[in-house]
């Protein structure tokens, strides 16, 4: 029985590595399936002197609001004049029109090329300011800087962290080439990290945003990598006998937790991030134990097991010790993430014949399944906590999908090259 379930587990787990992914350089095409239950009405007035920019603030501003599900965009047409400044504002138009918020700005070209961007945003319930920032910006940056305004507004209005100017990394197939891509939360600006003719898989984000882990196959084995995004070097951090897999950060960036087959079975290990020293055995099992996620405080690791017959999810300490398990709804628990507060950890749980996304409460261990797709996968959450990004298969074809941590919020990334696949978002850097 026990032999079987591995076997069973050991081929899911080929069949979730090597599936085929084809590869994408147009921006991924967001749709929005699913709302909050209570919208804030917010009205963004077109910038001054945004008309002549190759790329203009106010749609992505609106975009990004609109896609988290949690504001209902008032049209701002039709007003004159069009406010840039807070005397500019008629609060009673406004409120007319149902905004509870607006958003005004200027955008002034300076003599070294760059662009002053001054933005405010206005209550007009109460008739005051609620936030405002200058920006500088090169034309190269302007799309960044309209996200990073979006998370001001989101932050104020909300009260959580804005992750529009994230970023989020996945892989793509076509024909016969991987590509390993990195692009911003909203699926624009894709670049390819690497290129190879062999399978590419498990991309994890270091917590400084600055590197990624990921296993390539291009040795005909399976060996994990960590490069640099700001100089494209690489280095191997584990290549040892049999396979080398499921690299996970520690929130300090200096070890991975990764699995190794170099002792007989899938056991989980540290080694450090700049593949020197040793690597550190953590688990002494005779099952597969994989797919290991540090917590936030880097105390604990989440991690996949089937030494309880069926694959479920347990805990460690970081240092080893003791397993713990953690799920004990339905026969099929696999690739845990913790939540970025360290209070629940998202999963994929089998229904049926169906897998999806679902998040389990450390404390009171309650499990809410939050998608109703047919093969959902890797689950990541956004570094603010409230959405988890993942793969599924729409009429038979590889998309992200992102839904919010309490599943009334729903997205759908679409790419018309091809399939995607191995989603993981970004951790939140340079806010402001």
């Amino acid at each position: 029985m026990q032999m079987k379930t591995k076997s069973c587990l050991a081929a899911l787990i080929a069949v979730m590595l090597l599936f085929a992914l084809p590869s994408a350089h147009a921006a991924l095409t967001i749709e929005i399936v699913g709302a909050g239950a209570n919208q804030i009405p917010i009205a963004i007035a077109p910038f001054r002197a945004e008309d002549g920019l190759a790329q203009k603030l106010t749609p992505v501003i609106a975009a990004d609001l609109a896609r988290s599900g949690l504001f209902k965009m008032v049209d701002a047409g039709g007003m004159v004049p069009v406010p840039h400044e807070p005397e500019q504002v008629d609060f009673p138009q406004w409120r007319a029109r149902g905004a509870e918020a607006v958003v005004i700005g200027n955008i002034t070209p300076l003599s070294d090329g760059r662009y002053d961007i001054r933005f405010r945003l206005m209550d007009v319930v109460k008739q005051t300011q609620l936030a405002g920032f200058v920006y500088f910006a090169s034309a190269a940056q302007l799309r960044l800087t309209a996200h990073k305004i979006a998370d001001v507004i989101y932050e104020k209005m909300t009260g959580d962290a804005g992750v529009f100017a994230t970023r989020i990394t996945y892989v793509v197939k076509k024909g016969a080439r991987y590509e390993l891509q990195v692009a911003d939360a909203d699926g624009f600006g894709a670049q390819t990290v690497l290129a190879s003719n062999e399978p590419i898989i498990s991309p994890a984000w270091a917590p400084d945003g600055t590197r990624l882990a990921y296993v390539s196959f291009e040795r005909k084995k399976p060996v994990v990598y960590v490069q640099s995004l700001t100089t494209g070097s690489r280095q191997v951090v584990a290549n040892f006998w049999g396979s080398n897999s499921a690299p996970a950060w520690s929130p300090d960036g200096t070890r991975l937790a990764v699995t190794l087959t170099k002792d007989g079975g899938s056991q989980l290990y540290l080694v450090n991030a700049d593949g020197s020293g040793t690597p550190t055995r953590l688990t002494h099992s005779s099952a597969i134990d994989t797919e290991a996620n540090f917590s936030p405080d880097g105390q604990w690791i989440l991690f996949t097991s089937d030494r309880g017959g069926s694959p479920q999810i347990y805990r460690i300490p970081a240092a080893g010790g003791q397993a713990q398990r953690l799920t004990f709804e339905g026969g099929y628990n696999v690739s845990p993430r913790h939540s970025p507060d360290g209070k629940s950890f998202t999963f994929i749980q089998r229904n049926g014949s169906r897998f999806n996304v679902a998040v389990q409460d450390f404390a009171s261990r309650q499990v809410q399944v939050l998608t109703d797709g047919g093969i959902d996968e890797s689950p990541s959450f956004a570094p603010n906590g409230k959405m988890i990004l993942y793969a599924t298969v729409v009429r038979e074809r590889g998309i992200l999908a992102a839904v919010s941590s309490d599943g009334r919020v729903k997205q759908r990334f679409t790419e018309d090259a091809g399939d995607v696949r191995e989603p993981s978002w970004g951790p939140l850097v340079n806010k402001q």
